[in-house]
């Protein structure tokens, strides 16, 4: 049995990273055959050599992603039938002996490894293909700050989850994967109430707006949707980034509506209104809470799956691990689900792009529909956004609908 699940694991590793190739192909030269001309809708807002620009700054982006697939695959490979888990986890007994602090140690190995991995692609995204366009603004210094910062916070929360995760598995029978998904679950909700007050300020600064006639105008908007906010803040996303943005973050009477100031430098007011109600068109759809039952429900069979797996022998033999327990199970179940999972992106995507017109249709009936288009030309301008992707790839893999229908949606 453990022959076959080798077998099979390797093909269908191999048919992913094809098929994920073939599609990074297929909008490679989708994107550079409507290279030379404006797409008739935009014609009049968006001059060609911007249009240019983003199809540049697609390909490079596109061309970094595939080398990245290939290494993701080969370490991939490397850390399971390659025989590096089994390293990495003779190195964690060597440093802290047996116990559930070799657990939470061997997977913290596991982390570092892919996060090395990891690092060349992250660096030459930042200071290579960011900078070449004109949208990084991060500075070495800053850069190794945040990574820095990333770490310690990857190291403080994550060790004692990694922690209580292990032991659960361990002490709670054969519902353990139960428990794991309520503590989990309950990780992500308090996750999502305590980010906007203590960890993001740790990495930008936020200020409450201070546009009177802005100001006005969104608690207007707020008052005529109802929805009541903690606050109306502008985060310095200048310091890292020209791309501009816009975004909700917390849940009940902690939300927070947060603006980047470069998408406040782009937008007029009508434009910025326009954007907010979008936004605002989610929360009354209630798409952030239909998302999380989703990520719950998954996560939920997830680990039942995972319950299954970790009692047989040919689920570690056929990855290559040495060493079944709570950890590895774990560990192997977390790499190698990717991969099993692809063909459910489309519909993820899919999902997502019909919340995406939902909110486009509410910001239309409570602020001017031109208004949210005007703001959506000058974003996939300013944020050199292809304004003709691959319908393949852009059905598969694009949480937003392509800027062609969404304009005409619109424009109804």
């Amino acid at each position: 049995m453990s022959q076959t699940f080798t077998s099979i694991f390797i093909v269908c590793l191999v048919l992913t990273t094809l098929a994920r190739l073939w599609l990074s192909w297929r909008h490679a030269r989708h994107v550079a055959a409507h290279r030379g001309a404006v797409p008739g809708v935009f014609a009049s807002r968006i001059p060609v050599e911007a249009h240019q620009r983003a199809a540049d700054y697609t390909l490079a982006k596109t061309r970094l992603a595939r080398w990245d697939l290939l290494v993701g695959a080969l370490l991939l490979l490397a850390l399971t039938l390659g025989g590096g888990m089994n390293a990495l986890h003779a190195l964690a007994t060597h440093l802290v002996g047996e116990g559930y602090l070799q657990g939470v140690v061997f997977i913290g190995l596991v982390s570092v490894v892919n996060s090395l991995f990891d690092l060349p692609f992250g660096l030459y995204r930042t200071f290579g293909i960011e900078a070449r366009f004109g949208f990084n603004k991060t500075t070495w210094r800053l850069y190794l700050a945040d990574t820095l910062k990333a770490s310690l916070l990857g190291i403080l929360i994550g060790a004692p989850v990694v922690l209580a995760v292990l032991w659960l598995m361990d002490s709670m029978g054969s519902l353990w994967w139960l428990y794991v998904w309520l503590f989990w679950s309950g990780f992500n909700l308090l996750v999502l109430l305590i980010y906007p007050v203590f960890i993001a300020p740790l990495f930008n600064t936020f200020t409450p707006l201070e546009n009177p006639a802005l100001k006005a105008r969104i608690e207007a908007l707020l008052s005529r949707c109802g929805f009541v906010s903690s606050g109306l803040f502008v985060m310095d996303g200048s310091r890292r980034s020209a791309h501009g943005n816009a975004y909700f973050t917390g849940f009940g009477r902690a939300k927070r509506i947060v603006f980047f100031d470069t998408l406040l430098a782009s937008l007029e007011g009508p434009e910025i209104e326009a954007v907010l109600a979008h936004e605002l068109g989610h929360y009354h759809h209630r798409h952030i809470w239909k998302r999380i039952g989703v990520l719950f429900g998954g996560s939920l069979l997830l680990l039942f799956g995972l319950g299954q797996l970790m009692e047989t022998t040919w689920f570690y033999e056929g990855l290559g691990f040495a060493h079944p327990g709570t950890a590895g199970a774990l560990v192997l179940f977390m790499l190698v689900m990717p991969v099993f999972l692809f063909p459910l992106s489309p519909l993820m995507s899919a999902l997502s792009r019909k919340h995406e017109f939902e909110a486009d249709a509410f910001a239309a009936q409570h602020t001017r529909a031109e208004d949210l288009i005007a703001a959506l030309v000058k974003l996939y301008r300013d944020n050199a956004a292809t304004l003709t992707p691959d319908p393949l790839y852009s059905a598969i893999y694009d949480s937003h609908p392509p800027a062609l229908l969404r304009i005409r949606q619109l424009s109804r």
